[in-house]
């Protein structure tokens, strides 16, 4: 990484010579937010809410599907609070995984909030003799290099929570990369390979169904999305966890009055019950934070996940 020692994102929030006089007049026309793809978790987190921003800030709102390029084009927009991202961990991992990446997750964004996040939970195939974390970890110990896991794709969430799970169980298990969740699911269902870490709401009609075994919630927390499930962290590998998360941003440099004021009508968006109810039932958990909080997380991740990225040798599409 070009700056692993992070300065703090906050830090671009100050701008000598900007002040509140700045943004009295803002929003003056249409807001972006840049999403991935179009029905992605934060393609559809984005469209929830801009309705109610566009409401609360009194200029539309409009969501913008641009997959990965969404990130670049925030980048390189104007700072003046008219174009705004929404995206996942990609947009701060990625450095680790490609060469000559057009964006710096430090010096080309300046943080809002930490918005979302989507839990993961751990499922084997029914004939893996294993219940739980501790027996898996067993097994995969008494038979190294023996076991395998499917994942969505290299650098998915799936790929480097199992990647994280290898090394901080200290076992050696094989990863089968696929073109896509649903493929990478149905190779696990097949019984093809042994385990993955997939999103709930991919998993749940498969666990219910009893073609799959859920073992555990990849979060820190025990997750009201996976009811009853224990955490990995709390059944065999203290410490573990991998989440989805999505982030909101804005170019560097964005006057910090702008910022406040994005952070403060977005969070008070986020914290409605009837928004994180609807957020719940597509399988999301709302979140809302400062933007140093934001800053803060994206800062321990690059250290923690970037560490994870250079030993296991992953490279993204």
């Amino acid at each position: 990484m070009r700056n692993l020692g992070f300065v703090a994102l906050s830090c671009s929030l100050s701008i000598p010579g900007v002040g509140p006089a700045y943004a009295q007049d803002y929003p003056i026309k249409p807001i972006r937010i840049f999403t991935g793809e179009p029905g992605g978790g934060n393609d559809f987190a984005a469209r929830v809410m801009s309705p109610e921003l566009t409401r609360s800030l009194g200029r539309q709102v409009i969501v913008d599907s641009r997959g990965i390029f969404a990130i670049e084009t925030v980048a390189k927009a104007p700072p003046d609070g008219y174009s705004l991202l929404l995206y996942a961990a990609s947009t701060w991992l990625t450095p680790f995984m490609r060469d000559n990446t057009p964006w710096d997750p430090v010096r080309d964004f300046a943080p809002i909030t930490l918005a979302m996040r989507i839990p993961n939970v751990l499922v084997v195939h029914p004939s893996l003799p294993v219940r739980n974390i501790r027996e898996l970890i067993a097994l995969a110990k008494s038979k190294p290099g023996q076991l395998n896991f499917s994942l969505a794709s290299p650098g998915s969430v799936s790929s480097l929570g199992a990647e994280l799970f290898k090394s901080m169980a200290g076992i050696n298990i094989v990863r089968v990369p696929y073109k896509g969740t649903a493929q990478a699911l149905n190779s696990l269902i097949s019984g093809e390979v042994q385990m993955m870490i997939s999103v709930v709401s991919a998993a749940a009609p498969h666990v219910k169904s009893g073609r799959l075994r859920a073992l555990a919630v990849t979060s820190a927390q025990p997750s009201p999305l996976a009811p009853g499930l224990p955490t990995v962290a709390g059944t065999g590998l203290p410490g573990y966890e991998s989440v989805s998360t999505y982030g909101m941003f804005v170019p560097s440099k964005t006057p910090e009055a702008i910022v406040v004021r994005l952070n403060q009508e977005i969070v008070r968006v986020l914290i409605r019950a009837d928004i994180r109810e609807k957020f719940f039932n597509a399988g999301i958990e709302a979140v809302g934070t400062s933007p140093e909080e934001l800053a803060a997380y994206v800062k321990s991740e690059m250290a923690r996940m970037g560490r994870v990225i250079r030993d296991a040798g992953i490279r993204g599409e």
